[in-house]
This record gives structure tokens, C-alpha cells and sequence, in this order.
């Protein structure tokens, strides 16, 4: 069974991950909005990502406004990834050992 990934434990890492999975880039100030993070939180969020290689953030200018784009690396999608893998085999497991198999 793959591993969970503790990275993902925090719900604000999990709900930037899981936006991410859904898009190629997310704009900072939407990626708050849309997952009801503050910005502080999403900060952090981020950080700890980018520094485990999960997340690339991009700064640069949308007219004279400045911008901060957010997005899930190769690897960071394939840990997600991994991630909800291990979600569902703990799932199938409990469904396996208590013979219930509704979905």
C-alpha cells in the first residue's frame, strides 16, 4: 500500500494541492477565494510545498497590478496523486474487513 504523504495532513496544503490537480495555474488572490483560505495561511501553505518541490510560484504583472501564480510541479501532482491512492486503499480496506461494499 503506497504510504499517505504527512504534507498533506494540513487541510490548507491539502485544499491547494487538490485546486491545483484541477487546473495548469491558479492565480494567488483566486486560489483564496475559491478554497476559503486567508492569506497568511495560503502563504505558508505554499511554502512549505514549494520547499518539498510540490508547488512553483511564479511572480510577474497583470497590467500595472502585481501577480503571484501558483502550480502543482510533475512531482507534486504525482504525490497528490500517490496520496489519494493511499486514501482509497485505506478505504478498500475497511470495506474488505467489515464486508461492506457500498460505494
Amino acid at each position: 500500500m503506497e504510504a499517505l504523504n504527512e504534507l498533506f495532513a494540513s487541510l490548507p496544503r491539502l485544499k491547494l494541492v487538490a485546486f491545483l490537480d484541477g487546473c495548469s495555474e491558479a492565480e494567488f488572490l483566486v486560489v483564496t477565494d475559491l478554497c476559503d483560505l486567508n492569506k497568511s495561511t495560503l502563504s505558508k501553505a505554499m511554502t512549505v510545498l514549494e520547499d518539498a518541490g510540490y508547488l512553483t510560484v511564479t511572480k510577474g504583472y497583470a497590467g500595472r497590478k502585481p501577480r503571484t501564480w501558483l502550480a502543482l510541479t510533475p512531482e507534486g501532482r504525482k504525490a497528490y496523486h500517490a496520496h489519494l491512492a493511499a486514501l482509497t486503499a485505506l478505504t478498500q480496506k475497511a470495506r474488505s474487513n467489515s464486508g461492506d461494499s457500498k460505494g
